[in-house]
């Protein structure tokens, strides 16, 4: 067994400004560890694990290489990264890269999209793929969302009985099926066949058209339009559904709600990262995590839902609730921060308050998502999470509303609904 998880590259993550600047958008913390750390932990867990393979195009940086060593370290699993010269889509990348893939004798892969965050039932999809379908068959993690917002992801339709996957539409302009992709995919070798008929296609479609400029285009081969389109209804595509819970992380104020996800995981899968209530501690309320190395005053309120990073320093009388504190920000006396991101290095002045507003999914709708929602609408700021890019410093009593404040930028006065650049 094999995992490979795409980690795309940096024209992509626009929708993660200023915070993308500092950090690729896997390595960015959710929950007190970087986004794509859930992927292989529950990759490492699964029994027979021989290799974990990242694949994207970033350039390997010294950070990358830091994570994948102590990665290594911590799972006792061989992570590599391989990086592809251009960006080739969900499917180019791994037929690109197939022969590593399937070198040692790979019986079969999951693929995992980095900007996801899930319970990642990946032992359930191997016993479901053994009781359904054969060497020559595939599994797609699907979930079920609501009827409008269906139509923002890949929609299934199976067979109730079976689980077959009999029909594939990415994004479709009307209503197709509840049942959505999850962007977590099981393949056996197989796979490479009908990836590799997708190529000969786009070579062929290319050599009609000898105006284009050759060769690159043939290898940019997208697995959900391409390929689990051609496969539906042929009995090799079947869906596994989860209950557990799952959204994806595309921007700022996805990954407050992804930190929430993971935070309430962590009462099962690693209590040790739950801050609790202790004398002459902060006030903990529901999950909060906080990196061993940040000062925290007795007298701040904490929760839920809050990430402090490494060095972080919260002074007297602060309250931080549905937030994720980078490393090194500092909170002076009686700051308030609700619905931020705090940038590293970033200080907030005494007496302000930084406050943005939730785009969380809907409470009573059991089967709602996260909006992937625009920045703009009819001109103006749509009103959502307020993010402090780094080293970003509030001044004492302002109120900064609704605002996304671009890196190393002093700011001398209250702001509301601005991008600050």
């Amino acid at each position: 067994l094999k995992a490979v998880i795409l980690i795309g590259g940096p024209q992509k993550g626009t929708r993660f400004r200023p915070l993308s600047f500092e950090v690729p958008k896997p390595l960015f913390p959710v929950a007190g560890v970087p986004m794509v750390q859930h992927h292989i932990e529950a990759c490492a867990k699964v029994p027979g694990m021989k290799e974990i393979l990242l694949m994207g195009f970033y350039q390997p940086n010294e950070a990358l290489s830091r994570f994948l060593v102590s990665a290594q370290q911590e799972f006792k699993v061989p992570i590599r990264y391989l990086q592809e010269y251009a960006a080739l889509g969900t499917g180019g990348g791994i037929y690109h890269f197939r022969d590593q893939i399937l070198s040692g004798g790979a019986e079969a892969f999951f693929v995992l999209n980095a900007d996801v965050c899930s319970e990642f039932p990946l032992q359930e999809m191997l016993e479901f793929h053994q009781q359904h379908g054969d060497m020559h068959s595939f599994v797609i993690l699907g979930t079920t969302a609501n009827r409008t917002q269906a139509l923002n992801y890949g929609c299934i339709v199976a067979n109730a009985g079976t689980q077959e996957v009999q029909h594939y539409v990415e994004k479709p302009s009307t209503f197709v099926s509840e049942i959505i992709n999850c962007g977590i995919y099981l393949f056996t070798p197989a796979i490479f066949q009908h990836i590799g008929e997708v190529f000969q296609r786009n070579q062929q479609e290319l050599a009609l058209e000898e105006s284009s400029n050759g060769w690159q285009r043939a290898e940019v081969i997208r697995l959900e339009q391409d390929v689990f389109t051609a496969l539906a209804g042929s009995g090799k595509l079947y869906v596994y559904k989860t209950d557990g819970f799952w959204s994806q992380i595309k921007s700022a104020g996805s990954a407050i709600y992804a930190s929430r996800l993971y935070l309430n995981q962590y009462s099962k899968s690693h209590p040790e990262r739950l801050a609790q209530n202790k004398p002459g501690g902060p006030v903990i309320r529901g999950n909060v995590y906080i990196h061993p190395t940040a000062s925290i005053d007795s007298t701040a309120v904490l929760g839920p839902n809050v990430s402090i990073g490494e060095g972080v320093t919260v002074g007297a009388g602060v309250r931080v609730r549905e937030s994720i504190v980078l490393h090194g920000a500092s909170l002076h006396d009686h700051t308030c921060v609700l619905n931020t991101i705090v940038g590293w290095d970033s200080t907030i002045g005494r007496w302000a308050r930084v406050e943005g507003t939730p785009s969380d999914p809907n409470p009573n709708d059991p089967y709602a998502k996260i909006d992937s929602e625009t920045l703009f609408r009819d001109g103006r700021l749509t009103p959502s999470i307020t993010i402090l890019g780094c080293s970003v410093t509030i001044p004492a009593e302002v109120v900064i509303l609704n605002s996304i404040v671009l890196p190393h930028k002093e700011l001398s006065r209250s702001y509301k609904n601005q991008i600050i650049l």
